[in-house]
């Protein structure tokens, strides 16, 4: 199926069913790096460049005869600090790619911290939380009770049914057997 940029035609399941089947038979090859430091070093490094300005002034040197001096580090040797010179219209010019146009904010809060619902749902949230703790720790009871078969072998939680796919589904989700027979 050729859609050339029409998209309408996947409303029909069918017709999405007919396009995603070719996709199903490739052998794909999917790699992701392991995520670097952690959780903690993810918000560190995007604190740095959330909540700060282009340039501080302490990294700017001087200013003489239209020409703008500054620090900077070159990742490339070792982070040693250098200096550059550029012309003030330059200098700017690289300034203000940094800027955000009017209206647009550098960090945007969406869904419960959403700026008009925050106060109503952030609460929800909190005591929901809450709820969830104390139902998840009587599921771990409940669980280690039941059947050691419904507790997780990693990390030994319970394991929780998300969805129930019928054969058809779980047909269309699998892989072609001739890939299976391969590997």
């Amino acid at each position: 199926m050729h859609l050339s940029g029409n998209l309408a035609p996947l409303a029909q399941p069918k017709a999405f069913a007919s396009w995603l089947r070719p996709l199903f038979r490739k052998h794909w090859i999917v790699y992701s790096k392991p995520p670097f430091g952690g959780p903690e070093y993810v918000l560190q490094y995007l604190g740095r460049y959330t909540h700060r300005v282009a340039i501080s002034n302490h990294r700017l040197v001087s200013f003489d005869d239209g020409q703008v001096t500054f620090r900077w580090r070159d990742s490339a040797h070792n982070n040693q600090q250098k200096l550059m010179t550029l012309s003030l219209d330059e200098f700017l010019r690289r300034f203000l790619l940094h800027l955000l146009p009017k209206g647009f904010v550098r960090i945007r809060h969406f869904g419960f911290l959403a700026s008009r619902r925050r106060a109503q749902l952030l609460p929800l949230c909190f005591a929901t939380l809450d709820s969830a703790a104390v139902q998840t720790q009587t599921a771990i009871s409940t669980a280690q009770e039941a059947s050691p078969h419904w507790l997780c072998p990693k990390c030994g939680g319970p394991m929780v049914v998300i969805e129930r796919l019928t054969a058809a589904q779980i047909r269309l989700r699998s892989p072609p057997t001739t890939l299976m027979a391969a590997a």
